[in-house]
């Protein structure tokens, strides 16, 4: 599926290994994004090669994959792989390699542009974080690896393309955003600003929000004690948060969509969302579970959310 607000611009694709450079299919930054981003919300398994779950160098292997690229199965054999890059020189699709364990290479990630990278990590599965996170991923940051780069002729619209795959966070909502936005409509208190959170200081300007939907139980961090304020979140994700925060419950049958498995978390709460009237899906069946929720989206949920309390 492909995103409008992504330039479709060609390039060719080249797979460094540690013994010969071999050319893949013509791919872009942006499939590049696209791919990794199909697979938000699929949670962290150690071991993980599947969409039942997916460990770190099982998410960084399935994307390449995807594009037609073979990648060493762990962290630490793909750290092996491809040309060292700097921290400056960054280009959306370079693995970037963190210390995690204290034993060297112990996690990697998939570069997306602005800073952010995409992966699996524990407690919270396939998400996104900031590279320079100065609570943890900043300090832990090992490398980076380019195991495919772009045609030098595009060099020019591949930057431009990296900007633009970057996440917009004026259109599509962060965890910080969605706390605030139901603090907002809850009217809770947001004046104590102190959080469990070790990624949540005091400073930070949703915090309040952040310590208020907290409390209730209605929004909560990962395993690891980490609310990931910045990270954004998907519409099935969303759907759990809406309905512990309006106190929502199933009205008659179960609604159900045609892009989950029977099986799937969030069946639950979607369908008390839907049998609500808070969404209709996007009209072909399916709700999009691990698709970004948008900002436009999230206001209209909570506003039909808000109506049924009157």
């Amino acid at each position: 599926m492909k995103k409008k607000w992504l330039l479709p611009i060609f390039a060719s694709f080249m797979l460094f290994t540690t013994t010969h450079i071999d050319t893949a299919e013509a791919a872009t930054a942006s499939d590049v994004t696209e791919t990794a981003s199909k697979y938000l919300g699929i949670p962290y398994v150690y071991g993980g090669t599947t969409t039942k779950g997916l460990d770190c160098s099982g998410f960084t292997s399935k994307v390449f994959s995807d594009l037609g690229i073979k990648l060493n199965r762990t962290s630490s054999s793909q750290y092996e792989q491809g040309t060292a890059v700097a921290k400056d020189d960054l280009q959306v699709g370079d693995l970037l390699f963190f210390n995690t364990s204290g034993k060297g290479v112990s996690h990697v990630s998939i570069y997306t542009g602005d800073g952010k990278m995409i992966h699996s990590q524990t407690g919270k599965g396939v998400s996104y974080s900031d590279v320079n996170d100065p609570y943890y991923w900043g300090s832990r940051y090992i490398g980076a690896k380019r195991v495919a780069t772009f045609d030098s002729e595009q060099a020019e619209a591949v930057k431009e393309e990296v900007k633009k795959a970057a996440i917009d966070f004026t259109v599509y909502a962060s965890r910080a955003e969605v706390a605030e936005q139901i603090a907002k409509a809850l009217n809770l208190d947001t004046s104590d600003k102190n959080t469990k959170f070790t990624d949540v200081k005091p400073t930070y300007e949703h915090a309040g929000a952040i310590a208020a939907v907290s409390k209730l139980g209605i929004f909560d961090g990962d395993g690891s004690g980490k609310f990931n304020p910045s990270s954004p979140i998907t519409r099935a994700q969303v759907s759990k948060v809406l309905v512990h925060a309006f106190g929502l419950e199933q009205q008659g049958d179960v609604v159900s969509f045609t892009d989950a498995p029977s099986n799937h978390w969030a069946n639950e709460f979607v369908s008390i969302l839907a049998s609500n009237g808070i969404t209709e899906g996007k009209g072909n069946g399916s709700f999009g579970y691990d698709e970004m929720l948008k900002i436009s989206q999230l206001q209209t949920f909570i506003e039909r959310a808000q109506q049924l309390q009157k």
